[in-house]
């Protein structure tokens, strides 16, 4: 299983961007390519709007100031200013949903995800092996609104292997494609515990590890939004 490092991975986007930046494919003016058109950068501008993981400002963020101070925080910046606001609405959430359901807060506390057991290599989570995934370190890492990419790996968001308990093949974080459920992935590492099964609509809990929207392949189109209609 490859959990890619964030830091490395947003270190080696940074350098793709650098090596696309340098490329002289557009110098061949005499084979017909038009010379790239000039955009005037000249002007001040202001950031009205950041999305590295959809929906995860949505959940994560407890107001519209936070929301809004989000979209314009740079991803430097990030971890020190939402970290403790978005673990506070994560748990948050799950003490909503234990009013809900007419337990205790102790008693829907937020439980360490799949990505914890996958790091674990597998094992069973117990006091001297525990899941690593804490609602801390989740935060830690989703406050850090950026999506990384890992150039020499297979371009997915999320891919479980061959899911609980062993979860073998797994692979993450390395990019994202059309195909991805990115929502229901999110939601899974958010409610879904360390099965990613939990709180899915049975035993008297709610259906919180999917928004039961699935994109399929004919949905998908060749053209700018390369999304076709809703069905």
């Amino acid at each position: 299983m490859k959990i890619y490092n964030i830091k490395f991975l947003f270190a080696a986007l940074c350098a793709s961007f650098l090596v696309v930046g340098c490329s002289n494919d557009d110098d061949d003016n005499g084979g017909g390519t038009p010379p790239p058109a000039e955009v005037d950068f000249t002007g001040t501008y202001s950031q009205v709007d950041h999305m590295g993981r959809p929906g995860i400002n949505t959940v994560l963020s407890g107001s519209a100031d936070i929301k809004n101070m989000h979209n314009v925080t740079i991803p430097s910046m990030m971890q020190a200013t939402f970290q403790a606001d978005f673990e506070a609405q994560l748990e948050g959430l799950h003490d909503a949903y234990a009013v809900l359901l007419g337990f205790t807060a102790e008693q829907v506390n937020y439980e360490p995800n799949i990505l914890g057991v996958i790091l674990n290599g597998g094992m069973e989570t117990s006091e001297d092996n525990p899941n690593p995934v804490s609602a801390a370190v989740l935060t830690t890492v989703l406050s850090n609104d950026v999506l990384e990419v890992a150039p020499n790996a297979p371009t997915t968001y999320f891919n479980p292997g061959s899911g609980y308990p062993g979860f073998d093949g797994a692979i993450g974080f390395t990019g994202r494609t059309l195909q991805d459920d990115v929502i229901d992935v999110s939601l899974i590492l958010l409610f879904g515990g360390e099965t990613g099964a939990r709180f899915n609509g049975q035993d008297g809990f709610p259906q919180l590890v999917t928004d039961g929207v699935a994109i399929t392949a004919d949905n998908i189109t060749t053209s700018f939004p390369y999304i076709g209609a809703p069905e």
